[in-house]
Formats: structure tokens, sequence, C-alpha cells
């Protein structure tokens, strides 16, 4: 099988898929998520903690 030249691969220069202010949307919305993911996360171990610290009623 004889290959065409030039078709191997990626041979053509890589094309601009986003502009850099939807790229800077994107990790905005991101780091939100993530701080947002981290409040909750702390919220409920502190919660739980606060709940077990205080016993069951007998």
């Amino acid at each position: 099988m004889i290959r065409a030249s030039g078709t191997a691969g990626f041979q053509s220069p890589p094309a601009t898929v986003a502009s850099s202010r939807l790229t800077q949307a994107v990790a905005a919305s991101l780091a939100v998520a993530a701080l947002s993911l981290c409040l909750i996360v702390t919220l409920t171990v502190l919660s739980t903690k606060a709940t077990m610290a205080m016993g069951l009623p007998v």
C-alpha cells in the first residue's frame, strides 16, 4: 500500500476553536463550581460533627 504524502498524522496547523473570552468564562465558572463544592462539603462536615456532639435524646 502506498501512502500519499501529507495525509499521515496531524500535518495541518492547529485551528483556534474558542476565543480567549470564552475560555476565561469557562475557567471562571469551573472555579466558582469548585469553590461551591468545597463550601458544601465543609458545611456538611461541620453540621455532622455538631450533630454527633449533641448526642441522641433518650
